[in-house]
C-alpha cells in the first residue's frame, strides 16, 4: 500500500486529505507542524508528501530544502494559499514537484498524487519543459509559448495541452483526457471536454500553425504537426 504523509497546520484540511486519499487506497499519516513532519519524513520511508507551504513554526520551503539537502528525493505535492507566479517557481525550485493552491477539490489533489507516483515508479528525472514542433510548455513557470511568444491559457487548458503533448501524435480519447485533467469518472453527457479543446484549438490556432489540435472523428482528438 502507498504510504502518504500529508503535512498541514489546517486539521480540518487534513481531515479531508485523508478522506480522500484512504478512499483511493493510500495509508495516509499526518502531521500538524514543520518539526513533526520533517522528523516522521526523516524515519519514513513515505512514497510521496504533501506539504504546507505556510506552517507555524517552520516554512514549508525550509522543509523542502532540508530534505533534499540530506538526499530525500520522496516526490513532494505543495499546498498553498499562495497562488502568484513567483511563489510556484520558488516552491519547485526549492525542490517542491507539484503545486496546488488552495482552495483545492480532494478529486484534482488525488489526480496529481497519482502522477507523481507514476512518474517516481517509472525512475525517471521529473521533466521542466514539454516539446512539439515550436510549441513549448514550461513545467515550473506554466506558460506555454509559440516561437518564443506567450499563449495566454486558462489553468485547465494548460493541462489539456500538458497531457497532448506527454502523447504527440496519438488519439485522446473524451474519457482519457477527462479521467487525466479532472482525475475522475468521465460522463459521457457532459460537453465540458470539447468547450475546452474548443478554446486551447482557437488559442493555439492564432498564435501559429504547427502543431495543432486535431479532432479525430468518432475517437477523439490529436496534438500533431
Amino acid at each position: 500500500m502507498t504510504r502518504i504523509l500529508s503535512v498541514d497546520d489546517d486539521e480540518l484540511i487534513l481531515q479531508e486529505i485523508q478522506t480522500s486519499l484512504c478512499a483511493c487506497g493510500h495509508e495516509v499519516e499526518t502531521a500538524t507542524t514543520g518539526r513533526v513532519g520533517l522528523a516522521k519524513i526523516m524515519t519514513g520511508p513515505y512514497d510521496v508528501v504533501t506539504l504546507d507551504r505556510a506552517l507555524p513554526d517552520v516554512d514549508g520551503l525550509a522543509v523542502l530544502t532540508t530534505m533534499r539537502s540530506v538526499g530525500i528525493h520522496t516526490p513532494v505535492l505543495i499546498l498553498s494559499a499562495m497562488s502568484n507566479l513567483d511563489e510556484r517557481v520558488r516552491g519547485l525550485r526549492a525542490g517542491g514537484d507539484d503545486y496546488l493552491t488552495k482552495p483545492f477539490s480532494p478529486e484534482e489533489m488525488a489526480a496529481r498524487i497519482e502522477v507523481l507516483l507514476r512518474r517516481s515508479s517509472q525512475g525517471s528525472p521529473a521533466e521542466t519543459t514539454l516539446r512539439l514542433g515550436t510549441l513549448e510548455l514550461d513545467l515550473i513557470t506554466r506558460r506555454a509559448q509559440f516561437r518564443g511568444r506567450t499563449v495566454d491559457l486558462l489553468p485547465t487548458e494548460l493541462r489539456i495541452l500538458e497531457y497532448m503533448l506527454r502523447h504527440p501524435a496519438q488519439v485522446l480519447t473524451r474519457t482519457m483526457i477527462f479521467e487525466e485533467v479532472w482525475g475522475y469518472r468521465f460522463d459521457p453527457g457532459t460537453n465540458v471536454i470539447d468547450v475546452h479543446v474548443s478554446r486551447l484549438r482557437t488559442k493555439l490556432a492564432k498564435a501559429g500553425e504547427s502543431p495543432a489540435v486535431k479532432t479525430v472523428r468518432g475517437s477523439g482528438y490529436m496534438l500533431a504537426e
